[in-house]
């Protein structure tokens, strides 16, 4: 929401001592200033572009006097405390919807906020094992395998935006707030996709099939010389085209049809790469692309962050931060224009650290602060 094209201002009410996941962990940069002589995490700075920090003490009068404050002139409320927490705090939905009719409340929980298991705690991989992702995930069945990125937390963010944004349409209607909810577990079962309704309907139980289609073939990681590259060979006329570039047997037993080839695929699979051996990577992509076979290098992120396609497309953005200087980060996925083809683009603002808006924002809600006093 912080990215987006609209008047948008996004403040985070972090627990004054941080949180675990918060600017204190992940990889440091090694930064010291006199403004904050801990090691800016990567992690927190991965997550908080185009935010402000408001650093409250929510068990003291003037941390629940600013929070008051926050919700009555708020259009979105974001929680992610484990299920009951806001409620002991003093701010259930009821409170919440008193103070501001118009509120939307974001609540996303680990494994949902009702049901048997409602109260549990909620960390991204053991939400991806639990929802079943790790199972589907790595080269076999026997090495369940996380996916490289916190892909739970992801996805139950992006969920919870395309909630809000329909209760902030809605509201535009009625007039009236209300509450969203998701969660780490829904976020994982949300996109099992294919694979779900192999179980609902087919009674299949999905496995790991590693980095190749379980009914396309060849479909899927190949080498070359110098590092890994994917292709497509998704109907039988590729097969026609690709098989005879590279000295394959097109009309072979075994290899004539997709269906020969996906009961041969360990032999076909391992034909291929024989056959790629030969070339480099960029080689193999140009003469993959000469003949019309879908493909792609399997790079590393700092291929990615050099590739000028990945610079085209606004996905790196430069920001000045207060301890760092300017800084580049991974930039928003979307971009914005209007209806005559003209391009929106937004000064975004670095991450913050942990606090730092705290005085200017007590300032704006009129909360006074007395030297000493708990925020």
């Amino acid at each position: 929401m912080g990215d987006s094209s609209g008047d948008t201002e996004a403040a985070a009410a972090d627990r004054a001592q941080g949180d675990d996941r918060g600017s204190d962990r992940g990889t440091g940069t090694n930064a010291d200033s006199d403004t904050n002589t801990d090691p800016i995490s990567t992690y927190f700075l991965s997550c908080n572009r185009n935010k402000e920090s408001v650093a409250l003490d929510l068990k003291s009068d003037l941390g629940v006097a600013a929070l008051t404050e926050l919700v009555r002139r708020s259009d979105v409320l974001l929680e992610n405390f484990r299920p009951g927490v806001l409620d002991r705090l003093g701010f259930p939905l009821a409170r919440l919807m008193e103070l501001n009719p118009g509120l939307v409340v974001l609540s996303i929980s680990g494994f949902g906020h009702d049901g048997p298991e409602g109260g549990r705690a909620g960390y991204d991989q053991i939400a991806q094992g639990e929802g079943g992702l790790m199972s589907m995930t790595g080269p076999d069945p026997e090495t369940p395998t996380k996916m490289g990125v916190p892909i739970s937390d992801l996805l139950s963010g992006m969920y919870g935006a395309f909630g809000v944004l329909g209760k902030l349409h809605e509201r535009s209607i009625t007039g009236k707030g209300g509450l969203v909810r998701t969660s780490l577990l829904a976020a994982v079962v949300g996109v099992h996709a294919y694979q779900g309704t192999r179980w609902t309907v087919a009674g299949e139980i999905p496995k790991a099939q590693g980095p190749h289609h379980p009914s396309i073939c060849p479909y899927g990681l190949f080498h070359a010389s110098d590092g890994a590259v994917q292709i497509s060979i998704g109907s039988e006329g590729l097969w026609q085209k690709f098989a005879p570039a590279f000295g394959l047997p097109v009309d072979a037993d075994g290899f004539a049809t997709n269906a020969d080839r996906v009961r041969n695929a360990a032999a076909v699979r391992a034909a291929v790469d024989a056959a790629f051996a030969g070339y480099t990577c960029r080689d193999l992509l140009a003469k993959l692309d000469e003949i019309g076979v879908p493909s792609g290098q399997v790079k590393n992120l700092q291929q990615v962050y050099e590739w000028e396609q990945t610079r085209s497309q606004g996905l790196l953005i430069d920001v000045d931060h207060p301890v760092l200087g300017t800084v580049e980060l991974p930039g928003p996925p979307l971009r914005f224009f209007d209806g005559d083809g003209s391009e929106w683009h937004r000064d975004h603002l670095a991450p913050p650290l942990l606090g730092q808006h705290t005085a200017a924002v007590l300032d704006w809600l009129g909360v006074a602060a007395n030297e000493g006093d708990r925020v």
